[in-house]
Parts: C-alpha cells; structure tokens; sequence
C-alpha cells in the first residue's frame, strides 16, 4: 500500500487555508414552492445544503410555523392531512466531457440525469421523500432515496427514517456534491464483494443531545443493495443483516468531529463461501460559510472479497476532502470547489488517487454552470468536464 504524502500536503494547505479565515457566528423545487421561499433559503447553492436546509429535511421536510389549514384539504377527518397539491420537482443535468486518454475523448452526455422528486408532509411528524430516475446515464434507474420520515418520536430528538438510502448519508452527501466527480471511497466494491456505501434498504435511527450537541446516528441494512426482489419475493440474497454507527460532537459553530463504524456479511449463492467487510474512521466539518472543509477517512477490511474460501484478508483505505469557497457566502454566485480522493487497497485493481478543481456559476437560483478539471494522479490522465445543471 502507497504512503499518502500527496494527501497529507492537501491537508496541510486546505487546513491552513480554512483556521486561518476570521469566524462568524436536499430540499427541491417543489419545497420552494409550497412555502414561497428561495431555493437560496436551504441551499448555497443547490443542491449543496445550508444549515436551514439541513434542520428542514431533518424535521421531514416541514416547517411547523409556516403551515396553515388552508394549505390543507379539509375532510372532516382529524386523522387525515392531504396537501392541496402533491409536490414534484425535476432535475435535468447534462455535461460535455474532454477525457484525454479514453478511446472516446470528447463525449456529450445530454442528458446525464433527468429525475422527478417528491416530498413532503404525510402527518404532524411524519413526512417522505423520494426520487425517481427516469433517465441515469441513459438507462431507467427506477427509485433511488424513498422513504418515509417519523420526527421527534415521544416528542424526543429521535427519528427513524424506513426506506432506501445511502449508508454514507450521514457522511458526505453524495448526491448534494458540486462536482461530476464522486466521493469514491463510498462507493468502491472490494474484489466480488456487493458491499459499498451508497444504497441499500432498511431502518437509519438518529438521536440528538441538545445540550452537548452530540449526535448518534444508527442503522440496519439489508447489504446487497438495491437489487430487484427474486423468484423468492426477497430483496436480501443472504441471511446477514449489517449495521452502521455513527457518532457526532459539534465544537463550537466552526467544527464538528464525527466517527463511523459499519459491519456486515456477505455469502456468494454459488458457493456459500462468506465475506466479513468492516468499515471504520473519522471525519470533520470545518467552515464559516466562506471556505468549508469535510474531510473523512475511513479504513475498510473484507476477509474474503474473492469467495475464495481462503483467509484472504484485503486491507482498503480511503480519503476524500473537500475545500467549497464562497466569496460572499450564501449570496455568492460562483462557487470554487478542491476534491481529493484517494483509495489506496491490497487489492491494486481498486487504487484510485484524483485531485479535482470545480467552478460554478449560479445563472438563476435553479440553474447553474460548472466548468472542472480532475487530474488522476494514479493513471496521470485528465479529464475535463462542462456542465449545465437544473432544478425546477
């Protein structure tokens, strides 16, 4: 495995870069609309998430202030509340890309993704979201995020979120980044293993301690991600569930610190030979709205990602940091971005080191150019990307 000093001079210079600036003290069109607020309200800019914007998805997609009967059908029933309109969104994103040693280099992705979004309130505490992927690198993807939302549960900080998610959700967000490159170390799959971070089916847990502002976040999973259901009428392969959990101390309005835990099991049908995969590190958030910094680390170990029946350990560590500038915080309409990954594996198939340079430019609230140059460092290739990207 590679020692990481490109990594640590990254670190170094942005975490320079963000102490040393003075402190102060994904919601969708749709959300805009039924409250007659901007998108700016949640978002800097979309579909990256602001504190507000944070705070309203985590309270299922409501703001208990701002609602009012007449937003509601009157049926007669207390037990029902029907929104007088049902609220969808779309996103359209689409990108012209320079790859400088693909056999394609120059490649119109038009569209890239095109998605219809829903959410919103269901019940007092109770709310839902979802998306539907109508066109995801020009194929059908069907649901991605789907579920349904209960907020403070016995009038305590606890929710409990039923449905399909992103295990790295209460991590980096992937699909609330700025750029066209992707946080890699969540979604890199070991050898054969089916196991990564991004979406899987089950129950995510979090609590809130108010008074310390710790956050603890937990959650069941089938596995094996999002696969159709079998002749069986099963979604789960196996009969392993995985767990994750996650701890988060807030210290102070610039910085909070988090750790990550995540482990499950694996069994290939064909063979019935069993792979153990265990994912831990930390991470942090540090920013004042002007330069914004998440780094994370997280260290991964599959026992036997090749089915093999051998104790075949595979040791896997991976890095991702971001730096966001805004100029002029939540009214900037440029917006800078610095992105490293690295994975760094046992098994060399699955290295990966890039570092990328994003721009973008706000032409409306809902609309936005991107211009990002990604150099990858381990294959020493470039690629450059344009991007125009949608949400109405």
């Amino acid at each position: 495995m590679r020692s990481p000093r490109t990594f640590v001079i990254f670190l170094l210079v942005v975490l320079a870069a963000a102490i040393m600036l003075p402190q102060t003290a994904d919601a969708i069109p749709a959300f805009a609309r039924t409250h007659k607020l901007s998108c700016n309200t949640c978002h800097a800019p979309f579909p990256r998430l602001k504190d507000f914007g944070a705070e309203f998805a985590g309270n299922g997609f409501t703001i208990p202030e701002s609602e009012k009967d007449r937003d509601f059908i009157s049926a007669g029933d207390d037990l029902l509340k029907l929104n007088k309109t049902f609220p969808v969104a779309a996103r359209f994103d689409a990108y012209a890309l320079f790859d400088s040693d693909a056999d394609v280099k120059a490649d119109l992705q038009t569209p890239w993704a095109l998605k219809l979004l829903s959410g919103g309130n269901l019940a007092k505490n109770i709310g839902y979201y979802f998306y539907f992927f109508m066109d995801e690198r020009g194929e059908v993807a069907g649901i991605e995020d789907a579920y349904i939302h209960f907020n403070n549960i016995g009038g305590q900080a606890f929710d409990i979120m039923v449905g399909q998610f992103q295990t790295s959700d209460p991590l980096m967000k992937r699909e609330l980044r700025l750029t066209y490159e992707d946080y890699n170390i969540y979604r890199t799959k070991v050898g054969s293993s089916n196991i990564d971070l991004t979406y899987d089916r089950g129950i995510m847990m979090t609590y809130d301690f108010e008074s310390t502002g710790t956050g603890l976040v937990g959650m069941m999973v089938n596995g094996n991600g999002k696969p159709d259901a079998g002749a069986d009428r099963k979604f789960d392969n196996d009969n392993f569930k995985n767990f994750g959990f996650r701890i988060i101390q807030s210290v102070g309005d610039p910085l909070s610190l988090g750790y990550f835990f995540y482990s499950g099991q694996e069994m290939e049908n064909a063979s019935g030979e069993k792979n153990k995969v265990m994912f831990h590190g930390p991470d942090f958030v540090l920013g004042n709205g002007m330069f914004d910094l998440t780094f994370q680390y997280l260290f991964r170990e599959d026992t036997d990602p090749g089915f093999s029946g051998a104790d075949s350990d595979v040791e896997t560590q991976g890095l991702v940091a971001e730096l966001v500038f805004s100029p002029r915080r939540d009214k900037s309409r440029q917006y800078y971005t610095l992105l490293y990954n690295q994975i760094d594996s046992d098994s060399d198939a699955d290295d990966y080191e890039t570092i990328t340079l994003g721009m973008t430019h706000l032409f409306a609230r809902n609309v936005r150019g991107t211009l990002e140059y990604t150099r990858n460092v381990e294959e020493e290739t470039n690629r450059g990307v344009i991007g125009l990207v949608t949400a109405f």
